[in-house]
């Protein structure tokens, strides 16, 4: 029996599970967490504390000298610049800062508009891509970026200190805006502008290889000198890859933030930039659309209301957008949470299930247009919910009545760890990590059938947020929003 790792480091937490290669039991895991600092829209955590937190969980599993092979999936676009020593010049800005909002704006622009973005890079930028951030970081603080010898992603950051050189993968490259899903290449002319060398940035390994355990990591983390590392990926797409999913089937993950993506076999332009046309962890394409506010954010609701997260009502003719930390999907960077059609009757119930419905509402608009640009999601595939929100019955309930969709529960939990896992094992086998993983069936779980749709709901959400779309001047897939 051969044993991997899978490495989830996401933006709380470092998760390592320890998998049997051959049929995909988990058989030890372990945990540390990170912290998240910064106010007024900043997000930042310190790269060394994710290399500390990896050997915590490392240790904590027990079993990290028995492990063949590892690879990390990680949170995407996060930015982490690094000195000719390898060493951080600054905390990492994560995906969820938004202070770069202005040069996502400035960005767009000087390549002639969104238009461009979405065909020549497969994305239009918005404040959580990487290039935002360094393009933030030249204006902000020069002597920084002016020292940096290496620009890397987190997952990115993890490779280097594990096999000791700077390694990405076309699924978290994408994430980037600087390389092209179309052209799978960094875009020459992102770079210029941005006063990026491609020699600055990780090498893009398309065969799933990322090099071999150092000695010294090898010290640190309690593994074998040698062993295999896999090129890794971004979370999303090592959730994708966890699952082992068909192409077409539509997924939304339900977590600190949530995401909607499917697996496609061709690339997508989205010059509304409600999707970005990423790359998956192999050699397809991932169209995803990421809201910042999403399990986090309805919690914050239930607790101003007094109310336990489930204590929804059954009806309610409130919207509420609860856009806490301002939005992503849609693109309103400064936004903040909303309610709308409040009466003297209304009840902290109906205000709660407003709020599921509301966080939801971007989700679905965002897989709508998935539907819309590839005509790949039938009507009655079912929604695979994954997530820490998906054991929640009020959120199955949300997607269901806003979808009219069966939805499927798998029963594996860590999904982008388990993808990790699924290239550590491509590793040792040669296989494809889909393959791998779909004999692992991590699908299997608990099924819902479909419910009649809500239509007032989503006539409601509808208005609203085309109300919004108007009066920020912006996002014209939300003006046209679904009914």
């Amino acid at each position: 029996m051969a044993l991997v790792a899978g490495i989830d480091s996401s933006t709380q937490s470092t998760k390592v599970v320890v998998v049997d290669a051959d049929d995909g039991a988990i058989v030890a895991e372990g945990r540390a967490g990170h912290d998240v600092t910064g106010t007024d829209g900043a997000r930042e955590s310190d790269p060394d504390q994710w290399w500390d937190a990896l050997g915590e969980a490392l240790a904590a599993t027990g079993r990290a000298g028995e492990v063949a092979a590892v690879a990390v999936g990680a949170q995407q676009h996060g930015m982490v610049v690094l000195d000719d020593a390898g060493r951080p010049l600054r905390r990492a800005k994560l995906w969820n800062d938004t202070q770069s909002a202005p040069q996502a704006e400035a960005l767009t622009e000087q390549f002639g508009g969104a238009d461009w973005w979405a065909e020549q890079v497969g994305l239009v930028p918005v404040a959580s891509f990487t290039a935002t951030k360094w393009a933030w970081l030249r204006e902000h603080e020069p002597d920084v970026a002016d020292a940096t010898a290496t620009l890397c992603l987190p997952h990115d950051f993890l490779n280097l200190r594990l096999a000791g050189v700077a390694v990405t993968d076309r699924g978290d490259a994408s994430g980037t805006g600087w390389f092209s899903t179309h052209a799978d290449r960094y875009v020459d002319e992102v770079l210029d502008h941005l006063g990026l060398d491609r020699g600055q940035l990780p090498e893009v390994h398309r065969d799933g290889h990322g090099g071999e355990v150092t000695s010294d990591a090898a010290d640190a983390l309690g593994l074998t000198a040698g062993i295999p590392v896999g090129a890794g990926t971004g979370d999303n797409a090592a959730a994708a890859l966890g699952l082992g999913v068909a192409p077409g089937e539509p997924i939304v993950s339900l977590g600190t933030s949530g995401t909607a993506f499917c697996v496609t076999r061709t690339a997508v332009t989205d010059p509304s930039g409600t999707l970005a046309g990423f790359a998956d962890a192999t050699d397809a394409f991932l169209p995803l659309a990421a809201a910042l506010n999403c399990t986090l954010a309805v919690d914050r609701m239930a607790t101003l209301l007094g109310l336990d997260r489930e204590e929804v009502a059954d009806t309610t003719d409130v919207v509420a957008l609860p856009w806490f930390d301002g939005e992503r999907t849609p693109n309103f960077p400064h936004a903040r949470a909303s309610l709308v059609g409040l009466t003297h009757r209304t009840t902290p119930e109906e205000v709660l299930w407003a709020a599921y419905l509301g966080a939801a509402w971007s989700l679905v608009v965002a897989l709508e247009r998935i539907q819309d640009l590839t005509g790949d999601l039938p009507a009655d595939a079912p929604l695979t919910l994954v997530g820490g929100g998906a054991r929640g019955t009020a959120w199955r309930r949300a997607l269901g009545v806003l979808t009219g969709r069966p939805l499927r529960l798998p029963a594996a939990e860590e999904l982008v760890a388990l993808g990790a896992a699924a290239q550590a094992a491509a590793q040792l086998s040669g296989e494809s990590p889909y393959a791998i993983a779909a004999r692992w069936n991590a699908t299997g779980g608990q099924q819902v059938p479909a419910v009649a749709v809500d239509e007032d709901a989503r006539h409601r959400l509808a208005t609203v947020t085309r109300a919004l779309a108007e009066l920020n001047g912006s996002d014209a897939a939300w003006a046209d929003a679904p009914a």
